[in-house]
């Protein structure tokens, strides 16, 4: 068929996400009658999604409920299961050693803490193996046993003391050989927690290691000659009911700590062996050096221990003000805030300031118009994050829960049976959101003061990554509207502190089903001194 002069093929079609907003616009114009049915160009090529064409009208029409905001979207009637469990991924043969190397009181623990609660929160199996930890352990155990009490102060740790010396170097490879079993049991990445301060240490470890077919080894030497850094982590240790020291004089216990660190300085050798997969961290993250770094789990290792500082910061959550929807009880969707959420807005700024005074601070917010209405009072630099964005519902987007009940039985059931691994169908689950998650704690870990607005499934993630909860808590944590939770990381925890506003809103939690247990966070502890009880028949030599 021949042609005319004005008219063109159109090229072959690309759908995209991009045509939903371009339809979107077509039909608002539509509405706003700048396209009348009753006047034609004045030449009308056959555009499948020209104005008034079949196609457009047709996607126009399955489109009006996504974009009213006081509509939900309809679920297709084929549809007749929502989703399902998502498993968790096969990391079973990930092995790594990471061995740590540094001088007392230069942040070694403090590095393997954080790195385990990190990779824990991406679900691999890690486990820290301090020989510190099983020293006490033992010398508790031969106390009780014979009435005899080693003497563990700045003596033991000379090198000029054979037996002692030799005692040391004993417990450092039971603890090794116990890191390798583990890993043999299943384990992931198991963390060497101990000086390992000498060639001749670091080479017993690599030829030890190099045995097991598949095990990588990453040494991980902290540095620090800041003498601020020093003197904090020695108060810390006096202060912190170390074994070590209890019942001796503080300035008594620092003296002697002090001369045990002297001890180490004499045979300290940092690491220059070429051939060695190493990280070295100076300061806790001033400078960082590494060699040898290969592999998708070891980078992303290096990558998070990069992010790491000890500035003090806390970092506060809040869920956007109340919306619409929150007051319908339907999830997801993009609605505004309602007039309470509005109030919560205008009240936050204060908030704020009276508990941040002139310290400074960046603002976090989805991509969505309740957390961007929330913030918009606030006079801080603002950093929007699509990351960030709720929990996508998929097909359930815009329904209540009771809803989703009627027209999924057995999926709502299924849902509440495993809420972490359940996934909606065409959406995600809170497996899926850790996932996304990753790049907003890697940049959190590099940032100070940062308050994020988001949303509940988001903000129950992050917190569970500062307060170290298991994943099956996660989606019951409870996160209240207009209220700020404020966080303080600690050397060994995560302080909290909530301030709640005497504005009114709805209660959006889910308690857990079948009257099981809510989340309970317990206040940090501080440093751990003993091997876990469930080791302790392990520990024996």
């Amino acid at each position: 068929m021949a042609e005319s002069d004005d008219y063109q093929p159109i090229p072959t079609l690309r759908i995209s996400d991009d045509l939903t907003r371009v339809a979107g616009a077509l039909q608002d114009m539509m509405l706003q009658a700048e396209f009348n049915n009753d006047e034609k160009p004045s030449i009308s090529p056959p555009i499948l999604f020209g104005a008034g064409g079949p196609m457009l009208k047709q996607f126009d029409e399955s489109t009006i409920a996504s974009r009213i905001g006081s509509q939900a979207a309809t679920p297709p009637q084929s549809v007749k299961g929502i989703g399902g469990k998502v498993k968790k991924p096969d990391y079973s043969e990930s092995k790594i050693v990471v061995a740590m190397v540094g001088l007392p009181a230069r942040g070694k623990s403090y590095l393997s803490n954080k790195l385990m609660i990190y990779l824990k929160w991406l679900e691999y199996d890690v486990k820290v193996f301090n020989v510190g930890q099983l020293r006490r352990t033992r010398a508790k155990q031969k106390a009780k046993q014979s009435g005899i009490k080693e003497d563990h102060t700045a003596q033991y740790f000379s090198h000029d003391n054979q037996s002692a010396t030799e005692s040391r170097e004993q417990l450092a490879r039971d603890s090794l050989e116990m890191l390798i079993q583990w890993l043999k049991d299943g384990g992931n990445v198991g963390i060497h927690d101990a000086t390992n301060s000498t060639h001749s240490r670091r080479a017993s470890i690599e030829e030890r290691v190099a045995r097991e077919k598949g095990f990588l080894l990453i040494f991980l030497e902290s540095i620090c000659d800041d003498p601020a850094i020093i003197a904090s982590n020695v108060a810390l240790k006096i202060r912190s009911g170390d074994p070590d020291y209890a019942g001796m004089d503080p300035e008594k216990a620092k003296q002697d700590f002090l001369t045990r660190i002297k001890a180490y300085e004499k045979v300290y050798e940092t690491i220059t062996e070429p051939h060695l997969s190493y990280i070295r961290i100076v300061n806790v993250g001033s400078e960082v050096m590494m060699s040898r770094i290969h592999g998708y789990l070891s980078s992303r290792i290096a990558f998070y221990l990069m992010n790491l500082h000890l500035k003090p910061r806390s970092i506060y959550l809040s869920r956007h003000g109340e919306s619409q929807f929150n007051l319908e009880g339907k999830i997801g969707g993009d609605s505004l805030l309602s007039p309470r959420g509005m109030q919560y807005a205008k009240a936050l700024p204060a908030l704020v300031t009276d508990n941040i005074g002139d310290a400074p601070l960046t603002v976090w917010t989805s991509t969505l118009r309740r957390t961007i209405q929330t913030a918009q009072y606030l006079q801080y630099p603002k950093l929007t994050w699509k990351s960030l964005d709720e929990l996508d519902a998929g097909v359930c987007d815009g329904m209540t829960y009771e809803e989703i009940e009627q027209a999924y039985p057995e999926d709502f059931a299924n849902r509440d049976d495993d809420k972490f691994n359940y996934r909606y169908r065409g959406g995600e689950s809170y497996r899926d959101v850790v996932v996304r998650l990753e790049p907003v704690i890697m940049e959190l870990e590099r940032q100070e003061n940062i308050l994020i607005i988001g949303h509940q499934a988001i903000l129950r993630c992050l917190y569970a990554y500062f307060h170290y909860l298991p994943q099956a808590d996660l989606p019951y944590i409870k996160i209240p509207l207009h209220t700020v939770i404020k966080l303080t990381p600690r050397a060994y925890g995560c302080d909290e502190e909530r301030y709640a506003l005497p504005i009114g809103a709805v209660d959006t939690h889910r308690p857990k089903p079948k009257g099981a247990a809510e989340p309970v966070v317990a206040q940090p502890k501080g440093r751990k001194y003993y091997v876990e009880e469930a080791d302790s028949e392990t520990t024996a030599p």
